[in-house]
């Protein structure tokens, strides 16, 4: 594939790699908890993030950090849709919205949202893929092995590559057999939820060495390791750097990403991965 279309953008993945700015509308995520939780503070991040380069801004109403616990779909609904009602009159770039649930999904759709970054690949309600095909907007399928809550405790696998492709591949024949159109639908390894860190075990970066072999399904593939635990550990010396001091480390894995064939970079810090990201679009694109 090489075009894909979000809301009224078509974007040309054979020349460009699409960067994902993260806009959580949370109290409590994990790197930026509280910080952009009203409105206004918000939308005013978001239209930094498209000066910035952003080509898609990604606004999310619950942590899915590990432990995390849920939320309902009409509180996430009250942190996000004033939010997408004032954006869209405002930015010029696609909103997507980082829901499972298909109340949200539906009412931030018609707020204004052009796309759904679902973590629980339409398992975590079986409401969204009639959703998402009615629309027909963009969907992405991600990796989880269990659930925020749970993920981290103890995740084992035998073969963690082949566990994700054949995940992912069962996801999104059910997605298509939904009447959802291939060319709607984007896959996520999951970098992060789910996975082993720590203990000599990297599963984070066992999938960035490996993620050309989910091209063989022939999806845009979506990576997000921004700021995330695994690197901290696999940086860090005798301490694991907070999650402020993981910038480097955020984007040496966005550029390993593209390098073995992700499409979009999902990421906090803008600037710096659009900095990166258009040098590498000119060596390899």
């Amino acid at each position: 594939m090489n075009n894909l279309n979000i809301g009224d953008k078509t974007f040309d993945l054979k020349h460009k790699t699409i960067l994902m700015g993260i806009l959580n509308v949370t109290p409590d995520s994990f790197y930026d908890g509280g910080k952009y939780f009203s409105p206004d503070k918000a939308i005013k991040h978001a239209l930094v993030m498209e000066k910035q380069g952003a080509d898609i801004i990604d606004i999310g109403g619950e942590s899915t950090r590990p432990g995390a616990k849920k939320i309902s779909a009409k509180e996430e609904i009250n942190r996000i849709v004033p939010t997408i009602e004032e954006l869209v009159k405002k930015i010029n770039i696609p909103i997507s919205v980082d829901t499972y649930k298909s109340k949200v999904a539906k009412k931030t759709i018609d707020a204004g949202a052009s796309m759904i970054n679902d973590i629980s690949a339409l398992r975590g309600d079986k409401s969204l893929v009639k959703i998402v095909s009615e629309y027909e907007i963009p969907i992405c399928l991600m990796h989880m092995k269990g659930n925020p809550g749970n993920m981290q405790n103890n995740p084992f696998y035998k073969d963690l590559i082949k566990e994700i492709f054949l995940f992912l591949k069962e996801r999104t024949e059910f997605a298509v057999l939904n009447n959802i159109k291939k060319e709607k639908i984007i896959i996520d390894p999951g970098i992060g939820f789910g996975k082993r860190t720590g203990r000599g075990i990297e599963d984070n970066c066992e999938i960035l060495r490996n993620l050309d072999k989910l091209k063989l399904l022939k999806f845009p593939i979506m990576v997000g390791a921004s700021r995330k635990t695994f690197i901290g550990n696999v940086c860090g010396d005798d301490k694991s750097p907070i999650i402020k001091e993981r910038l480097e480390g955020s984007l040496t894995a966005a550029c390993i990403a593209v390098m073995n064939g992700a499409n979009i970079i999902r990421a906090h810090d803008v600037k710096e991965t659009r900095s990166c990201l258009n040098l590498i679009d000119c060596v390899i694109r």
